[in-house]
């Protein structure tokens, strides 16, 4: 008999550092989450009132592989009006099952047994298994807090190599609230023009931005010919559970995203589709609201984190924070384990998110002003005790 059924490359994936933690956090009472990354808002009305009616008038029934058409030509003119990069609704846009789904695609699609994908880490867990699930090679290169966890070139630059396939990108981060510079940029843009490289890029939070522009990848010269861009609704416009996200790019490379898409899930949820469409068209209010309220959270956290002893960069973008714990003497894991034992304070270690994490822990300002008040009362108290 098999010592096991399950694949090596699934059995070789490392437990999601997230999950693991709130697996105990849901067994205890009074616990402070400052660990979800979900916005704690409910979804704007009218965009709940777009499902509904969708409901109503009976689209409960498959859409296209791509999408619905008119959320397809809507987030078209959004992102050419945002970012003035134009993508044809017909052949250069897929609506996906959540940004995930569209990463998954994106792994998928491009990556062959070997190829290597170069990404920046602390990221999005996800990252590195899409990689790996594909049949691929992650390639981590740390950023460094002295850099504001910019993206670190010289090092990208000497990972490449015959083997490198694609760069994943992750701005505003998830997890450190990095918004990468225009500069860097530039200079990934110049190794994907020079190696013949694609650049996966993830802007996910790309409306959640404070006092610095959101610099999409694809609008830089040359790039939207070699970009696909990864993006949603779960977090602008708090929507996670509606599970609806997109990618963009040259109709070659979406044509292999929608061979994939085909197969797997056929087509996103046709309600949520629906839904997505009303955001894109009257959500702007709303996410502005949203992004302002983020912004007074984040003042706080950032500098209540500081004055009790845990440094942290301004992170000015996303919804987090990424305060150095090791500060304190213990190393993440130890310091997160024992913060929640002890104060019922959930945060993420660091090291949850790939090389460079080590030492730093997630702490998620998408949680009500008066809670994190009481997370920060709470951790001052327990730092104060080391």
């Amino acid at each position: 008999m098999r010592e096991s059924y399950i694949s090596r490359r699934v059995a070789g994936l490392k437990p999601s550092g997230i999950r693991k933690f709130f697996d105990i956090a849901g067994t205890m009472k009074d616990v402070i989450s400052l660990g979800i990354g979900e916005p704690d808002f409910t979804t704007p009305k009218s965009i709940l009132e777009a499902g509904a009616a969708s409901l109503r008038r009976g689209d409960t029934h498959y859409t296209s592989n791509a999408g619905i058409v008119e959320l397809r030509k809507a987030l078209s003119e959004h992102l050419e009006r945002l970012y003035s990069v134009h993508y044809d609704p017909a052949t250069e846009i897929v609506i996906t099952v959540g940004g995930s789904e569209a990463l998954y695609l994106a792994a998928t699609a491009l990556l062959d047994v070997g190829d290597e994908m170069i990404i920046p880490t602390p990221c999005f867990v996800s990252y590195q298994a899409q990689a790996i699930l594909a049949g691929g090679v992650a390639v981590e290169i740390p950023g460094r807090m002295e850099e504001n966890f910019d993206l670190n070139i010289n090092e990208l630059t000497a990972a490449i190599n015959s083997r490198t396939k694609a760069i994943l990108l992750g701005f505003p981060s998830n997890p450190t609230g990095a918004v990468a510079s225009r500069e860097r940029l530039l200079q990934v843009a110049e190794l994907a023009e020079r190696h013949d490289l694609i650049v996966v890029s993830d802007e996910i939070y790309d409306r959640l931005v404070y006092g610095v522009p959101h610099n999409c990848f694809a609008s830089l010269p040359g790039m939207r010919k070699r970009t696909l861009t990864l993006g949603g609704f779960s977090k602008d416009y708090a929507m996670t559970g509606w599970r609806i996200g997109y990618a963009c790019g040259p109709a070659e490379l979406i044509k292999g995203l929608i061979r994939v898409h085909q197969y797997a899930v056929m087509s996103a949820p046709t309600i949520a589709q629906w839904a997505a469409l009303e955001a894109i068209l009257h959500g702007e209010e709303e996410v502005e609201k949203m992004r302002l309220e983020y912004d007074r959270r984040r003042r706080m956290l950032v500098d209540g984190l500081n004055q009790i002893g845990l440094p942290t960069f301004e992170p000015r973008g996303a919804f987090y924070t990424f305060p150095k714990v090791s500060a304190t003497g213990l190393d993440d894991d130890t310091f997160c384990n024992r913060l929640l034992q002890e104060e019922h304070v959930a945060i993420v270690p660091g090291n949850s998110f790939g090389a460079g994490g080590e030492g730093f822990a997630r702490a998620c300002y998408a949680t009500a002003y008066n809670q994190i008040e009481e997370a920060l009362r709470r951790m001052e108290r327990f730092v104060n005790r080391l």
